[in-house]
């Protein structure tokens, strides 16, 4: 995800749908490949490399995220109290008890997906580790809540819920987003709100919903590289991300493999 969305048309048609849902599986195919490489003693910027060379391994698929509003890299790549827009580097070396966060986009066939994991670098402490399972625990929240009829009140109430139950917090300032015809739409989508409240959500919506959760405060600050967006008390931070399609069937998960 970035900062500012571009206005568009937000609905999509079952064809367009399609062509998300295979994007979103080389998407996902991609994150999964990077995973597989985070190690100690890895940089960030290798792993942008084979992200970029593993994407446009893919016929017609090409990386969302490079040269997007000026971003050098095919990844977002976080370390630690990084939450979000950490941008790669060969000089940025991974260390057993991190956690990393890969936030990516792939375009294809002229439609947006957007995904993200956090995952541990080598062995994690139990604080760490539960921050990733209540992360993750409240994106399928939030998805759950991806229902017609329901609102964007409803996701964000659910992914809150989930989160401050286990005493973590979430960051307000940075919010899920429409996705599909561009990288970023006009809907916002925040992970904290009351039911019922903010826009319907209708059939043929795509949405990137992307809980993003702090061990401490809440509060955030952005670097010096104008990027890289931290914790305000530099205590750790998750992020998990799918692309998800509201259907007459229920919430679709565009970014699965």
């Amino acid at each position: 995800m970035f900062g500012t969305a571009a206005p568009g048309t937000l609905l999509k048609s079952p064809r367009e749908i399609e062509i998300m849902a295979r994007g979103g599986a080389v998407l996902q195919a991609t994150l999964q490949h990077l995973k597989a490489h985070v190690a100690p003693g890895v940089t960030t910027g290798e792993l942008d490399a084979l992200c970029e060379a593993f994407i446009r391994g893919h016929a017609g698929a090409e990386p969302a995220f490079k040269g997007l509003y000026g971003f050098p890299g095919s990844a977002c790549i976080s370390i630690n109290e990084e939450i979000v827009h950490g941008i790669p580097s060969r000089k940025r070396v991974l260390h057993d008890g991190d956690i990393v966060t890969l936030d990516v986009g792939v375009k294809l066939d002229g439609m947006y997906t957007d995904a993200a994991i956090t995952v541990p670098v080598g062995t994690i402490d139990a604080q760490t580790q539960r921050l990733l399972d209540v992360t993750r625990a409240s994106l399928d929240a939030g998805m759950a809540a991806a229902i017609p009829e329901n609102h964007v009140g409803d996701i964000g109430a659910a992914v809150q819920s989930v989160v401050e139950a286990a005493g973590f917090s979430v960051v307000r300032e940075l919010v899920g987003h429409g996705v599909g015809f561009s990288p970023h739409e006009e809907l916002q989508v925040p992970n904290y709100g009351k039911p019922k409240r903010g826009r319907k959500l209708s059939v043929g919506l795509t949405i990137a919903i992307e809980p993003m959760v702090n061990v401490g405060t809440a509060k955030t600050r952005t670097l010096s590289d104008k990027w890289t967006v931290v914790t305000a008390d530099g205590k750790r931070s998750a992020h998990f991300e799918h692309t998800v399609a509201i259907t007459e069937q229920g919430p679709r998960i565009l970014t699965l493999g």
